[in-house]
């Protein structure tokens, strides 16, 4: 996992409520357990028509979207199924970091743990945001702050482990790994 101390980016808006992880990545290519490709089946059908096709009218496929790392989307984002495909998919075609109201449970933890961070903002800035696509915005992971154009900040929730795990670039795992030295010494030590 790559350390995340800032991401600076244009934003890309996809206004619906209730997008669910099913239309995120659709099932049909949760076939693999590899992270590698899965952008290219983001928002599938969505994005292509039947014949494959990318339709011009969405947000993703519009020219204005090329090189955004930040969504932001409608209320409860992530809604649905558990499965991590959906950051994973993310995060594969260049999303770095999801701003709304409300991000579904699971896919906030799976979103943390892969890399990809959920920002929940205020209704005053997100309707901000969803008025202004394209927006040059920077995030701080450290401070939890969100920077809109004019130099407005936004705190943001994040808790600590999470932060602390995203900006060193460790999932869990290696978190653990890390501190492989100190539970072994605290595994050897008498017990008292």
């Amino acid at each position: 996992m790559q350390a995340i101390h800032h991401i600076r980016s244009r934003t890309v808006v996809l206004p619906a409520t209730d997008v669910d992880t099913d239309q995120i990545i659709p099932a049909r290519f949760l076939t693999t357990t590899s992270r590698d490709g899965l952008g290219r089946a983001l928002f599938a059908d969505w994005r292509f028509d039947a014949n494959g096709n990318p339709r011009p009218d969405f947000v993703l496929n519009r020219p204005e979207a090329a090189g955004c790392a930040i969504l932001v989307a409608g209320r409860n984002f992530g809604c649905g199924s558990s499965r991590e495909h959906a950051p994973w998919a993310l995060h594969d075609f260049g999303i770095r970091a999801v701003i709304s109201t409300a991000i579904a449970d699971i896919f906030f933890n799976n979103s943390l743990k892969n890399g990809l961070l959920p920002v929940l903002v205020d209704e005053g800035t997100h309707g901000w945001l969803l008025a202004h696509p394209g927006a040059a915005v920077e995030i701080d992971v450290e401070a939890t702050t969100v920077t809109l154009p004019g130099g407005r900040c936004v705190k943001f929730p994040l808790e600590v482990f999470a932060r602390h795990c995203l900006v060193h670039g460790v999932d869990e795992l290696g978190y653990l790994l890390s501190r492989a030295s100190a539970i072994d010494a605290w595994e050897r030590a008498p017990t008292r």
